[in-house]
């Protein structure tokens, strides 16, 4: 049978409660009585209950994470893992455990999250999407629940939050393939709703305008999803107008490296290898690509990473800031040229 916290108690000369006090590291207590119960504790190698913890302290130690996917997309997109490993570090080295739940509609968040608040098993959630007129984070900032946000939100005063320039990093992709002397260029988004989709179409679409470069209704798909299906059922779209005599893109941009991966793969079927694809994530997948995919690196474990230093810090009361923007860099491979 293991020790228990009278054990350390007694062998740190000390009350119970002093211990308890000492493991949650109270500042009234004195740093001679803590080194005594630090090494009563390492002597005795006694391992705190961490359920009788948390009902003491009125905290679990627990972030709880929402990923709007579906277990296929979760499987399949490493983009999601890279954020969990940022997640991850930034927990483990403040003491405090992962859990998550994954789902595809808003209102499946929702109840995640009421779930989540309802029964206190979090000290704090991490939301993997943005939207407009967001649920999520509207229950949440009215229960004055901490949370924070991969994506940038629509009212930022009073929500913690990570993201990338998505308008920016959307703007150089397409400024690079014009600078190639490519004038007919295709878009593939994701869900209009989602704020990140919303700003990577505008940096398209101010690229285009910039250079004077024509848009072109049939090249543009500006309501999708983040996967290989979708990316793949729009190049053959693209194909079978080409192929009925209407005009064809010379580029394709993409909002995420499965879409990506479908179009070359729609590409590869059709026998055609004069259109640049660009991605979005930098996942790995995109390396093993033939041609090899240039991509947007948006440093998805780093997102991960501050989304959980921002909630984290401000559990613990640490002056901390309230959002990050996270750097992109645009990786040059074989699918641009």
């Amino acid at each position: 049978m293991g020790a228990t916290i009278n054990d350390v108690a007694k062998r740190a000369g000390v009350s119970a409660s002093t211990v308890s006090r000492v493991l949650s590291d109270n500042p009234r207590i004195s740093e001679e009585t803590k080194q005594r119960v630090r090494k009563a504790v390492e002597e005795l190698n006694y391992y705190p209950n961490a359920i009788a913890r948390s009902l003491a302290n009125c905290a679990t130690k627990t972030i709880g994470l929402i990923l709007n996917t579906e277990a296929e997309s979760l499987k399949r997109n490493p983009f999601f893992i890279e954020a969990l490993t940022g997640i991850s570090i930034y927990a483990q080295e403040n003491g405090y455990n992962v859990m998550f739940a994954f789902n595809k509609s808003e209102e499946e968040d929702l109840n995640i999250a009421m779930r989540y608040v309802s029964s206190r098993s979090v000290d704090g959630i991490i939301l993997f999407t943005s939207r407009t007129n967001d649920k999520c984070i509207s229950f949440l900032k009215k229960k004055k629940f901490p949370f924070s946000v991969i994506g940038r939100p629509d009212e930022i005063k009073g929500v913690l939050w990570v993201d990338n320039d998505n308008f920016q990093a959307t703007y150089q992709v397409t400024d690079y393939l014009i600078s190639k002397g490519h004038t007919a260029i295709s878009f593939i988004g994701g869900p209009l709703g989602h704020n990140v989709s919303k700003d990577r179409l505008e940096g398209f679409k101010r690229a285009m305008s910039i250079h004077g470069v024509p848009l072109e209704k049939t090249f543009l798909f500006e309501n999708g999803d983040f996967s290989d299906d979708f990316g793949y059922e729009c190049m053959m779209k693209i194909i079978s107008a080409w192929e009925a005599g209407q005009n064809k893109p010379t580029a394709v941009v993409t909002c995420d490296d499965m879409q990506a991966l479908g179009v070359l793969k729609a590409m590869q079927e059709k026998g055609l290898s004069d259109i640049a694809v660009t991605g979005f994530n930098n996942t790995p997948l995109g390396m093993y690509q033939s041609p090899k995919l240039t991509s947007v690196d948006v440093n998805a474990d780093k997102l991960g990473f501050y989304a959980a230093k921002v909630l984290i810090d401000f559990i613990e009361r640490k002056e901390a800031t309230t959002h990050y923007i996270v750097p992109t860099n645009l990786v040059e491979r074989e699918s641009a040229f």
